[in-house]
C-alpha cells in the first residue's frame, strides 16, 4: 500500500484515507493504485462490511495532480478509471466522508461512492473548463444521473462551486454534519454493517444495474439476483434472530 493511501479498520469498516494533505489530496498514479488495492481488500475480506473514503488534512480531494499531468502521468488505473474506482467501484458499499473541497476528479471520486456525508463547510464542483479541460472521469456523464440535468449542465459549463447545503437539497449528498465528516460517515456505516451482508450487496447491485434493464425484464433479472439471498443461511438467521429477539449472527452465506 502506497504511503499516499492509509487504511484502518474499525468494526468492520475499512477507512481509506488519501494522504497528500500538502497537495490538497490531489490524485496521483500511486494514490490511485493504493485506492484500487484497498477496494480489492474491501471486497476480498469477509469481515469487512463497508468502505469509507476520506482525505487527510481537512480536504477530500482537489482533483488530478496537475504537476503529474504535466509530467505525462495519469492518475487512472486501466479498467478502473480515475482514482482506481470511478469505472469499477467496489461490490460492497462505499461511503465518502467529505471535508473541505471535493473538486474536479475529487467530485468524480465522491459520486462514484454510494453514499456521502459532508461537513457543512464543504464545497463541490467540476471546474475543469476553467483550465481548458473536461470533467472526463465521469463528471459530465455521471453527475446528470445524480442531480437534475440543468444543474449538472450549469456546474459543468461554469465551473462554479456549490456548498454542502445546496448539494444536500439537490440529493447529491446524504447527510450534512456540523463536525467531523468521518464520525458522521462511521455512524452511517455502522447502520449498514448491522445488516445482512449478502442482502446489502445485492441491494446495491440492483439499484446500480436496474436502470439499464429493459422494463419487461426487470423482475426476471431481479429474481436471478435475489433468489440466492432468500435461500441463504443469513436469511434463515435473520428470521430466527427476529423471533428470538436477539441480534443476528451473519455469516455472509
Amino acid at each position: 500500500m502506497s504511503e499516499e493511501i492509509l487504511t484502518e479498520v474499525r468494526d468492520g469498516v475499512l477507512i481509506v484515507t488519501i494522504n497528500r494533505p500538502d497537495a490538497k489530496n490531489a490524485m496521483t498514479k500511486a494514490a490511485a493504485e493504493g485506492i484500487a488495492a484497498a477496494m480489492d481488500r474491501l471486497d476480498g475480506e469477509d469481515d469487512l462490511r463497508v468502505g469509507l473514503l476520506k482525505g487527510a488534512g481537512g480536504t477530500f480531494c482537489s482533483g488530478m495532480d496537475l504537476k503529474g499531468f504535466l509530467r505525462g502521468e495519469s492518475p487512472s488505473i486501466e479498467g478502473r478509471g480515475f482514482g482506481g474506482i470511478v469505472q469499477k467501484p467496489p461490490v460492497k458499499p462505499l461511503i465518502a466522508a467529505v471535508e473541505g473541497y471535493a473538486l474536479a476528479g475529487g467530485l468524480e471520486l465522491m459520486i462514484a461512492c454510494d453514499l456521502v456525508v459532508a461537513n457543512k463547510d464543504a464545497k463541490f464542483g467540476i471546474p475543469e473548463v476553467k483550465r481548458g479541460l473536461v470533467a472526463a472521469a465521469g463528471g459530465v456523464m455521471m453527475l446528470p444521473d445524480q442531480i437534475p440535468e440543468r444543474i449538472a449542465m450549469e456546474l459543468a459549463l461554469t465551473g462554479e462551486f456549490i456548498d454542502a447545503h445546496r448539494a444536500y437539497e439537490l440529493g447529491l449528498i446524504n447527510r450534512v454534519v456540523d463536525g467531523d465528516a468521518l464520525e458522521g460517515a462511521l455512524e452511517l456505516a455502522a447502520k449498514i454493517a448491522e445488516n445482512g451482508p449478502l442482502a446489502v450487496r445485492v441491494s446495491k447491485q440492483i439499484i446500480k444495474d436496474s436502470r439499464g434493464w429493459p422494463m419487461d425484464e426487470r423482475y426476471d433479472k431481479q429474481a436471478q439476483l435475489i433468489g440466492p439471498v432468500f435461500f441463504s443461511e443469513d436469511a434463515r438467521e435473520g428470521a430466527a434472530a427476529f423471533a428470538e429477539k436477539r441480534k443476528p449472527n451473519w455469516k455472509g452465506k
